[in-house]
């Protein structure tokens, strides 16, 4: 759990101010905070996804709680939150505004009549968290965000709307992120672009404000601008057990999963580090269910390797010897325009009969699929649990940076070992490119 923390002992601006922030959820259970204001159990304002995966406000003197009747569930989607106060507008309509994604929110409950105690950064007095509950600090729920953020806006004593910090694309009519919007942030606010790795709370509005990070943050490339594949916590057609962590490209399972990105042509290449080496990691067809028996090239790690190819053995110890240990870092390269899949390990790539010992692809085995057919990557697990770290482009195996990061052509993802030319991440990027 890892929060960033925006200490009081400032000026108040309680009536008027906006958040901008863009968030990635991993987990879809419990209350979970984006933002608060609070202290000593005193809570001003939040802004969480409720237990039913509804979007919550309360700013208090506000009106009452704001709670979507939309659901916030999708694993691959950035949402962009918007909540501008202004308690001196005329207009009921105009004090308190959310918008998700360029939209704005109205269930009901916009019109804000009375205002005169409504409070929105109490900053002399309350903290201000993002990724918790600053009310938790005299011990009640922390209820902590599983997910990703990036870009945060904090304008204090300005009421912003969502088109000052994003617009629509106008070619693909999706709500995009502006990188350096045109907006103030008055003496106490700031802005987190979250771009580098060794300083996340760094202020990039020109107030050089302070914050501090509690426990540890890892760096992501997965942003608005470029969603990369993770595994799929909503894909577990199989029965068993599942724990995803690290922003579900950490995956501890005897169940089976397939990544939220799949690509019907292009080449792909990603890495998975063998945790446990009773892992399977491969390709599956991402139509139809999540099964060995659907048209899946999957890597065994024990017993020195295995592959099945539609859930029968094809290749038994494909190492020629060479075990693949715990913490073997197998690289996988699709090729959807010519229906292949190589599989590599620790920089080599495997060579029918020879082991793993080659630097160029050589040996591979054919995807079987009709013409169209998407596929992604796949995890799972075969007797007991087993457990995958893996890198789609983000640069970490878990919390684990790469070691040495390889060339990359495309310049689209960081990995351990060389990407074969003409392959990239699978991230929103690849697809368009």
């Amino acid at each position: 759990m890892a929060y960033i923390q925006y200490a009081k002992g400032g000026t108040d601006y309680r009536t008027k101010g906006t958040i901008s922030c863009w968030v990635k959820r991993s987990k879809l259970t419990g209350d979970q905070y984006i933002w608060s204001w609070g202290e000593n159990n005193s809570s001003d304002a939040y802004l969480r996804f409720d237990s039913a995966n509804n979007i919550e406000c309360n700013i208090d003197g506000a009106g009452s709680n704001f709670n979507s009747t939309r659901l916030f569930r999708d694993p691959n989607a950035w949402y962009h939150f918007v909540v501008s106060l202004d308690g001196s507008n005329a207009t009921a309509n105009l004090r308190r505004r959310i918008w998700v994604n360029g939209v704005q929110l109205d269930d009901g409950n916009s019109a804000i009549g009375t205002f005169s105690a409504a409070i929105f950064g109490a900053h002399s007095t309350h903290d201000l968290w993002f990724g918790s509950n600053a009310r938790s600090q005299q011990g009640s729920s922390i209820s902590a965000l599983d997910g990703l953020m990036s870009h945060i806006h904090y304008c204090s004593n300005y009421s912003y709307a969502a088109s000052d910090f994003g617009e629509t694309d106008a070619t693909t009519g999706e709500w995009k992120i502006k990188t350096s919007p045109n907006v103030q942030y008055g003496s106490e606010g700031f802005f987190l672009k979250m771009e580098d790795s060794s300083n996340l709370d760094l202020d990039s509005s020109g107030n050089n404000k302070t914050l501090t990070t509690s426990g540890t943050l890892t760096a992501t490339k997965d942003c608005p601008s470029n969603i990369f594949a993770t595994l799929n916590p909503l894909d577990n057609a199989t029965s068993g057990t599942q724990n995803f962590s690290n922003g579900n490209t950490t995956f501890e399972t005897n169940k089976q999963c397939r990544t939220t990105l799949g690509a019907s042509s292009g080449k792909w290449y990603c890495e998975a580090k063998y945790v446990n080496n009773t892992s399977y990691s491969g390709i599956a067809q991402m139509d139809g269910d999540n099964s060995y028996g659907t048209n899946s090239i999957v890597l065994f790690g024990a017993n020195n390797g295995e592959i099945f190819v539609s859930n029968s053995v094809t290749d038994n110890n494909v190492g020629a010897g060479t075990a693949i240990d715990n913490n073997s870092i197998i690289m996988f390269a699709m090729d959807l325009d010519n229906n292949r899949l190589y599989i590599g390990k620790n920089g080599s790539w495997w060579t029918d009969g020879a082991g793993f010992n080659s630097a160029n692809l050589n040996s591979y085995k054919t995807i079987t699929r009709v013409a169209g057919d998407s596929f992604g990557f796949k995890c799972s697990s075969g007797s007991g649990t087993g457990t995958t770290s893996w890198n789609f482009g983000n640069g970490f195996f878990g919390t684990t940076a790469v070691a040495s990061a390889g060339t990359n052509a495309s310049n689209n993802g960081i990995f351990e070992y060389n990407v074969p030319t003409g392959y990239t991440a699978l991230s929103t990027k690849g697809l368009n490119s």
